[in-house]
């Protein structure tokens, strides 16, 4: 079983606009030193739920713990997000194994690395989408 699809991180933002709800992946060390994405122009908060931890260790209680943290409607669709869109697959994978209707956003929050190693090309914060930066 696959996810719902791929989505751009405008995209993303209309799904949000639209009623569904951010889940990002990322780290508790990401979210505190390179920003969270901000949904208060939408009606809902996002959910922060790592699907790893710093070492890259699985979070062994990611389903569990989206289940207590989600609208017991499993209707509502989640957007998932990490940090390039790859950790955010996995995660849209196994919550649609779960019952929910996933959607991972391409690009991630910081998006790919320039020539450089900066992550200054593309993703949700480079293409000008709510942030905030500090921990959540």
């Amino acid at each position: 079983m696959s996810y719902a699809g791929d989505l751009t991180p405008q995209e993303a933002w209309t799904k949000l606009e639209q009623g569904a709800i951010l889940v990002d992946v990322r780290t508790e060390g990401e979210w505190a030193h390179i920003g969270i994405p901000d949904t208060k122009a939408t009606e809902n908060d996002p959910l922060f739920i790592p699907w790893t931890f710093p070492g890259g260790i699985p979070n062994p209680d990611f389903v569990d713990q989206l289940k207590q943290q989600a609208p017991e409607d499993t209707s509502t669709e989640l957007v998932f997000l990490c940090r390039s869109g790859q950790r955010s697959i996995a995660a849209a994978l196994a919550a649609t194994q779960a019952g929910f209707t996933s959607y991972n956003v391409l690009e991630g929050f910081e998006g790919e690395p320039d020539r450089y190693g900066g992550r200054t090309v593309n993703g949700w914060k480079n293409r000008g989408l709510p942030t905030n930066l500090g921990s959540k």
